[in-house]
């Protein structure tokens, strides 16, 4: 297992030949809270070259669980959130796909990532090997109301996985002008 950077890439599929699909799971720790707390909520895009989302069809989310073509699909599992992708089931106009945590607008609460620590986002085998780990900074996020975590993407033949941690301060209105989505 290789424990990511922000900003640093991993060649999934390259170092590990015949891998065709991934686990990818998201996580976080939150202080717990007498109040209201905020909820977060996991958002998968699926984009093409132009780095926007293929259409509102092309978002995983609580919503719509799986993909239009199937390659994508959230699961129930030990972890607070886990997407399967089937790595050989992506469109071929599927340039990458990003992993996305928002917090809930619709509840009360902080509005924001600032009770959130240990957030983290880990790529798998489905047997469960864990290839790469990256763990999300948790400093300064009192104005953070969106994050990218990290993205799945294509390089000629290969996929390889991006470690992000990008912070929104606009949540999912800017998460949906960055990627053309309509809400």
């Amino acid at each position: 297992m290789a424990t990511m950077v922000a900003g640093a890439n991993a060649a999934l599929t390259a170092e590990n030949p015949g891998l065709s699909s991934v686990v990818v799971a998201l996580g976080w720790e939150q202080i717990e809270s007498r109040g209201p707390q905020a909820e977060l909520v996991p958002l998968t895009v699926l984009c093409g070259s132009d780095g926007k989302a293929l259409s509102n069809e092309h978002l995983v989310f609580f919503n719509q669980l799986v993909s239009e073509d199937g390659s994508v699909e959230f699961v129930d599992s030990g972890d607070a959130e886990e997407i399967d992708v089937d790595l050989s089931g992506v469109p071929a106009e599927v340039a990458k796909i990003v992993f996305i945590v928002y917090v809930d607008p619709e509840l009360r609460g902080p509005g924001t990532f600032a009770s959130i620590r240990s957030a983290f986002i880990r790529i798998a085998t489905p047997a469960g090997v864990e290839l790469v780990r990256f763990t999300v900074s948790a400093a300064d996020n009192r104005s953070i109301n969106a994050m990218i975590f990290g993205e799945l993407y294509r390089h000629r033949d290969e996929w390889k996985f991006r470690a992000l941690g990008q912070g929104y301060t606009t949540g999912l209105a800017g998460v949906a002008a960055d990627f053309r989505i309509d809400f």
